[in-house]
């Protein structure tokens, strides 16, 4: 059909890869580990970024074209649904963040929120607390009831780690949980300033909900729970060993957010 012989078909396939091609094997190869070890949840962008720490200039169509040949595509997310209960009668906080994401400075601006995994035992809600400084989770917990007590242990558990002085930004959606009583009386007694975002508005708390995005698509839509203790390791082990140390973030110049404090000599 290709008009092509026998003996130039075999002579072709002895010819020797040519210097590019040698490359482009061996960047092949740097491309499937740096993508393994993001859990196949990153795109060119972070592998550029990956390879050119590595002393390698590629271009981001250069790594589309073998990641394409290695069959090599990140992972996709589910709709998940809504975790927030706005129709309470406790007071609500004003929107004192209001979108300000970048922070210069470690435990002055915290965002916290809830999602949930669904295994055979039924629910596990998961609370973070993340810092706006280097988008590392500072504080979670986990229970198989979205109750006051759920927000108030991830945030309990991040100021015993972290131990912020006054005056903390603490940014949450509307959730009864976080306008609850307890939880504001937490907040007096470590003189943190509260934060909600308009009502039925998720880019208000953006950052938390980016967490919860990557969470699904780099782990939980790809697993099938039996109990809420095999769930509880494999996140517990998804936030400390790998987002908060090994994953490349795109708002610390593509440093994990463990590196990023570290190189901004952060304890």
């Amino acid at each position: 059909m290709l008009q092509v012989s026998t003996t130039t078909y075999y002579e072709w396939l002895k010819r020797p890869k040519t210097v590019r091609d040698r490359i482009d094997d061996f960047l092949a190869e740097l491309i499937k580990t740096i993508f393994n070890s993001q859990r196949k949840g990153c795109g060119t962008r972070v592998i550029k970024k990956a390879l050119l720490r590595q002393g390698h200039q590629i271009s981001r169509r250069r790594i589309g074209r073998l990641m394409k040949k290695l069959g090599l595509f990140c992972k996709t997310i589910r709709k998940f649904k809504a975790t927030t209960n706005s129709k309470h009668n406790y007071p609500v906080a004003p929107n004192r963040l209001n979108r300000q994401f970048t922070v210069n400075k470690p435990n002055q601006v915290w965002v916290g929120d809830i999602t949930y995994v669904w295994t055979a035992e039924g629910w596990l809600y998961l609370a973070t607390v993340i810092d706006l400084f280097s988008r590392r989770i500072v504080g979670w917990s986990m229970d198989s009831r979205m109750t006051v007590s759920l927000v108030n242990d991830a945030l309990s558990s991040a100021i015993g780690q972290r131990k912020p002085g006054k005056n903390l930004l603490w940014h949450t959606d509307r959730g009864s949980q976080y306008a609850s009583n307890s939880h504001r009386k937490l907040l007096t007694e470590h003189g943190i300033v509260q934060s909600m975002s308009r009502k039925g508005n998720c880019w208000d708390n953006a950052v938390a909900e980016s967490f919860f995005h990557t969470l699904k698509t780099g782990l939980v839509n790809h697993k099938r729970y039996l109990t809420r203790e095999e769930t509880k390791q494999d996140v517990f082990e998804y936030i400390e060993v790998f987002y908060n140390r090994q994953r490349l973030h795109s708002t610390n110049d593509y440093w994990s957010p463990v590196d990023y404090e570290e190189m901004q000599k952060v304890v």
